[in-house]
């Protein structure tokens, strides 16, 4: 064979190899999240912990909050985050209604106005009760509304991480045009992620794993930190109690026991 025809061939095997190769490693990509998705965390967890707002030139704030979490039928997830402490912020919720086609509906409850509203979608990036947190951190994401790539792997926490790029298939669905996040292979979990914002070349905020625990055969994250990269505001939520499967009943994930606390208080660890 001539090297001209030579050259040719070479060249369309490493083009197959190239063409053959991408979506074997976006596939890759796409698993990994979804493994994250389908990390074993019972069938319903009840937690009660503290958020800690830091800011420069400020004592840091302690707000005392349970929290409840159940897989409901049909691939629904709902979730349900109370305020207990202090009396400014005292009986506050939030109820979030993860849909099985990746929608979300949220509504909070104030008790100084002693009425339920519902978040509007628009509402994505706004700021939940003064944190670093948004809406949409409080939502449950479906692997399947962003599309996944994988960047190489880097150390994060002491654990030598696979780092995952998702970048939300329709923009208009969230306050973020990418994030990047650092996943632990072994179990699954994230253990730092970077989130930035639309028009964006750095990231705005970051949420990094501090610690978490074995608890009744399933991995719980007890301290964990949200970030604003730009004021270094920081948002940490730490988990005291983590109760699994305990049974905790579908009504306690509705509007009424949302603005009726005497509803859940039962469960409260």
């Amino acid at each position: 064979m001539s090297p001209a025809p030579l050259l040719n061939v070479i060249h369309f095997l490493l083009l197959a190899l190239l063409l053959g190769a991408a979506p074997a490693r976006a596939d890759e990509a796409a698993d990994l999240a979804q493994r994250v998705h389908e990390r074993p965390n019972g069938r319903d967890l009840t937690t009660l912990g503290r958020m800690v707002l830091t800011e420069k030139g400020r004592a840091p704030r302690i707000r005392e909050i349970v929290t409840y979490r159940l897989d409901q039928a049909g691939g629904e997830t709902a979730n349900l985050i109370r305020f207990l402490d202090p009396e400014d912020i005292a009986g506050t919720g939030l109820l979030s209604i993860d849909k099985a086609d990746g929608n979300t509906d949220q509504w909070l409850y104030l008790p100084a106005l002693d009425r339920v509203r519902r978040i509007s979608s628009d509402r994505k990036g706004g700021r939940f009760v003064g944190s670093d947190l948004y809406f949409e951190d409080l939502q449950e994401r479906k692997p399947s509304k962003d599309r996944h790539r994988l960047l190489g792997q880097q150390t994060e926490n002491g654990i030598l991480c696979d780092v995952l790029e998702s970048v939300p298939t329709d923009p208009k669905e969230s306050a973020y045009s990418k994030r990047i996040s650092w996943i632990d292979p072994a179990t699954a979990i994230a253990q730092r992620v970077d989130y930035f914002e639309k028009g964006a070349a750095t990231p705005s905020k970051r949420w990094l794993l501090r610690s978490k625990k074995r608890n009744q055969g399933y991995w719980t994250l007890t301290d964990s930190r949200m970030i604003n990269l730009s004021s270094g505001h920081e948002t940490r939520m730490v988990v005291d109690v983590a109760l699994y499967d305990q049974k905790l009943p579908a009504r306690l994930f509705t509007s009424q026991a949302l603005a009726d606390e005497s509803l859940e208080s039962e469960y409260r660890p």
